[in-house]
């Protein structure tokens, strides 16, 4: 079975706990199997790169790590960070802002 997961791929998003605190920044990639989401500028780490062909130069480079989904929370245009409720519209399911009920 799939796992669900309220955040998705290009949600703008704000760390709220760890190292990071407080930065925001998109999701790249939400990993299911790790719980985890990559969110470009956030949870930066050092990797040792081999050269790949000529032109590709090895070295040390800064990559995006996973850090945990509970560990980032959704923002909303209006209040900021915040938790994500449904609201049934018809047939369809929309994801809405739990302090303000703005559809994000």
């Amino acid at each position: 079975m799939e796992k669900k997961f309220r955040i998705r791929k290009d949600d703008t998003v704000q760390v709220i706990a760890g190292k990071d605190k407080g930065k925001r920044g998109t999701v790249v990639r939400v990993v299911a199997k790790k719980d985890a989401v990559i969110v470009s500028g956030v949870n930066m780490v050092k990797k040792a790169m081999k050269k790949r062909s000529q032109q590709d130069q090895g070295g040390i480079a800064e990559i995006e790590a996973p850090i945990n989904i509970s560990k980032v929370a959704m923002v909303c245009k209006k209040c900021g960070p915040t938790k994500i409720g449904y609201k049934i519209d018809g047939d369809k399911k929309i994801r809405v802002c739990r302090k303000c009920g703005e559809a994000l």
